[in-house]
């Protein structure tokens, strides 16, 4: 199963959940992901990374804050869980992946390959265009530009 098929049932779930929220949920659940976290060798540096390659805007705390209604952004997260053994996050060595949905993966690309970031691969397939680089700490980061289909309107 590749990584796409994953990502459409959720993308399908999400937009019937948004269609018709259940009312009759009891307070008490989950509602998103509040924040993503993680160690470095260097926290300050990696976050200069973050914000002078990949151009997310920092807060004074020196952590970032992402919108869910970003213009173009896709209207769910995907949360799953990988075989120990899968080799999809390889060359790292790290037990995550970051995905940034993108509103132009081939204008990104540009950006980052004139900064001197490598793209492991890019995909472009019928549920949306991918590429993958790695960062500074040797985290795998899966870029994805979602089809129109699956994009917000």
């Amino acid at each position: 199963m590749t990584h796409l098929s994953r990502l459409i049932p959720i993308f399908a779930l999400g937009a019937t959940l948004a269609a018709a929220p259940l009312a009759a949920d009891p307070p008490g659940h989950i509602t998103g992901v509040g924040g993503i976290f993680f160690k470095s060798k260097d926290p300050k540096a990696l976050m200069a990374w973050y914000r002078d390659v990949l151009g997310i805007a920092l807060e004074p705390w020196g952590g970032a804050t992402m919108h869910y209604d970003a213009p173009g952004h896709p209207p769910v997260l995907a949360l799953n869980a990988f075989s120990r053994t899968t080799h999809y996050m390889d060359p790292s060595t790290r037990e995550f992946m970051l995905d940034f949905a993108v509103d132009d993966l081939s204008a990104f690309l540009d950006r980052l390959k004139a900064k001197g970031v490598a793209v492991l691969k890019r995909e472009d397939s019928p549920d949306g265009n991918f590429a993958w680089i790695v960062d500074p700490d040797g985290t795998k980061i899966e870029l994805w530009q979602p089809k129109a289909a699956l994009a917000p309107k």
